[in-house]
This record gives C-alpha cells, sequence and structure tokens, in this order.
C-alpha cells in the first residue's frame, strides 16, 4: 500500500492565485477514516547561490518588506520555465550581483517547509566570476557585499538571519567548498 492509498485526497481547492504563487488546501482522509484539511502555498522552484571571488562570498543585502527586515543574504531566485538550477543560478548571479559564474554545480535540491509548501529549491556554487551585466528587476533594491570566507557564516548568522542562507553556505561547507 503506497502513502497515497493511505492518505487519499478527497477534493483539492485553490483558493487563491496571486502570479507568485497559488494558494488553497487538500481535504485528506487520514490514515484513521477522520477527515482534514491540508492547507498549502505552491511556489515555483527557486535556487539560491553560495559564489565565491577568490576568498570571499558574494552576498546581497536587501530589505524584505513581507518581513519589514532587511536582510543579508545570498543571491536567490526563481527558477524560470525550462531552466535547470545551475542555468538558473547563473542567470540570477549576474542580474542581481553584475557577476558571471565560468562553472556552476548544484549541491544540493530539496523541498522547503512541507507541512506547508510545495516548493523546492536548489543550492548552487558558482566559482571563477567574471563582470557581466548587472539588470536587477522592479522590485530588487539591492545592495552587492562580499564578505571573506573565514566571516560568512558568522555574517549570515547575524540577525536577521534566513535559512537559505544558512543551510546553502552549511552545505558548501559540509563539501569543502568553503
Amino acid at each position: 500500500m503506497t502513502d497515497t492509498d493511505r492518505w487519499p485526497v478527497l477534493d483539492s481547492e485553490t483558493e487563491y492565485e496571486t502570479g507568485w504563487y497559488d494558494g488553497g488546501y487538500d481535504l485528506v482522509e487520514q490514515p484513521d477514516g477522520s477527515e482534514k484539511r491540508y492547507y498549502w502555498a505552491d511556489l515555483p522552484p527557486a535556487v539560491v547561490i553560495v559564489a565565491r571571488a577568490d576568498d570571499e562570498v558574494l552576498f546581497v543585502e536587501q530589505y524584505r518588506p513581507t518581513i519589514r527586515e532587511t536582510h543579508l543574504e545570498l543571491p536567490a531566485g526563481i527558477v524560470e520555465d525550462g531552466e535547470s538550477y545551475t542555468t538558473a543560478a547563473a542567470r540570477e548571479l549576474e542580474e542581481e550581483t553584475g557577476f558571471h559564474p565560468s562553472s556552476t554545480a548544484l549541491l544540493q535540491e530539496y523541498a522547503v517547509a512541507t507541512g506547508v509548501l510545495r516548493h523546492d529549491r536548489g543550492i548552487v556554487y558558482a566559482e571563477g566570476l567574471e563582470p557581466g551585466e548587472r539588470e536587477l528587476d522592479s522590485n530588487e533594491f539591492l545592495e552587492v557585499v562580499t564578505v571573506p570566507i573565514d566571516e560568512a557564516f558568522a555574517r549570515a548568522r547575524e540577525e536577521p538571519a534566513n535559512d537559505s542562507t544558512i543551510s546553502a553556505l552549511l552545505l558548501a561547507r559540509a563539501d569543502g567548498l568553503l
């Protein structure tokens, strides 16, 4: 018996569509026979880039209106239709920082906040940075900040901290890249 046999979806409703993500719920029959609504938000895949420039890591500092805080983060963005994580990483890195990598490698793909989100994230390592052409989106007001590798993790943990930056740096460090 599969998980979907033990947890059948009786109904699935999309309650709203924002152009950025969809939200709704699945009415699920639980293994004990009871029924429960499980709410979700469905977001497109995203990529977070650990970009190494010699002995430094590229960060961007930006204000996040949703939580009303300015964060020091790794460059990141949405994976467009037909793109791989590495292609999206190269594009996003150049758009946000003005640097194009000569090489990229996918370190990890994983599901994010599985209790409420339908959202996958890829962590990409980029190096061999060459000057490119910065092209910010209309809602991006970013400052590029370089941080020495030996300070990157401590800086990422300073409040306010965020999950994608910390997890990406941990993966790169565990893989011996930082």
